[in-house]
């Protein structure tokens, strides 16, 4: 996901190792503020159930001036955990649908956090057994259940709310 991010930004896919190794949000970062760290800490943001035995990784040091290369990383239309909640809150209802094997899990169990903390209307649905992408097997040759679970929900959801 990294070096898909960073080409996404249109930046200098050899910083994949830094980002990795969490440089980027090292504490040393004073682009990085603590309201802007606030706005990211799944220890916050997450429910009991999905931080099961994790730990934050916390670096002391990274890599300077990396945010200066990538300034798209703070930016909230790339990312908008980062938005303000006067801003969160003019989002119209939304519906999240996260999955336990997707690297963007938490990613998206926080943003319907913010979002619901602003004051907007949020559907969640989470999908123990779905996996990145599992709504594209809903219908298809190499069909999956979670698959057409998480479509027909989808469509039930569509049906009710435009």
């Amino acid at each position: 996901m990294a070096r898909y991010l960073l080409q996404y930004l249109g930046a200098d896919t050899s910083l994949e190792p830094l980002l990795l190794a969490n440089n980027h949000s090292s504490l040393d970062q004073p682009a990085i503020s603590a309201k802007i760290r606030s706005k990211l800490d799944w220890t916050t943001l997450l429910p009991g159930e999905r931080k099961k035995h994790f730990r934050p990784v916390i670096k002391e040091t990274g890599s300077p001036g990396l945010l200066d290369q990538v300034m798209a990383f703070l930016d909230v239309r790339a990312s908008p955990l980062l938005a303000e909640q006067e801003v969160l809150s003019r989002t119209p209802k939304a519906y999240m649908l996260t999955c336990e094997f997707d690297v963007l899990r938490d990613d998206g169990l926080m943003y319907a956090r913010r979002l619901q903390d602003a004051g907007v209307t949020v559907t969640s649905d989470h999908y123990e057994d779905g996996f990145h992408a599992c709504m594209v097997f809903a219908y298809t040759p190499m069909m999956s259940s979670v698959g057409q679970r998480s479509m027909n929900n989808f469509i039930r959801w569509l049906d009710q709310n435009l």
